[in-house]
């Protein structure tokens, strides 16, 4: 995955204060600031994602984990960014997942719904 800009910075600085070299990136941190060797869980990651967009004012029931990375598919067809070069950032393994959502995105933009006025 090749990042650039403030998620960078971001992600440098938590493996920095984590100290860990290897295993799971996002990982449990315990009351005194320790940091936990498993990852944690999908339904943990969903409430920080939901957390974070109440924090910012956000409804919090429009955000999921998974929305964020169906929507990074989704802009990236609408903006014309290549399925492949989007799958390597987005990490979609499957090419008819990913496909999915470049034909949805392609055909709200798509030529044929212009057909009916």
């Amino acid at each position: 995955m090749l990042l650039t800009g403030s998620a960078v910075k971001a992600l440098q600085t938590w493996l920095e204060r984590a100290r860990f070299q290897e295993g799971p990136v996002f990982r449990s941190v315990k009351q005194w600031g320790q940091v936990g060797k498993a990852p944690l869980n999908p339904d943990s990651i969903n409430e920080v994602v939901k957390g974070r967009a109440a924090a910012a004012g956000l409804n919090p029931v429009q955000y999921s984990a998974h929305g964020l990375r169906a929507g990074y598919l989704t802009e990236a067809a609408k903006r014309g960014v290549p399925l492949p070069e989007a799958m390597q950032q987005s990490m979609h393994c499957s090419l008819n997942q990913a496909a999915r959502y470049y034909n949805d995105a392609e055909r709200l933009n798509g030529k044929t719904v212009r057909l009916v006025p």
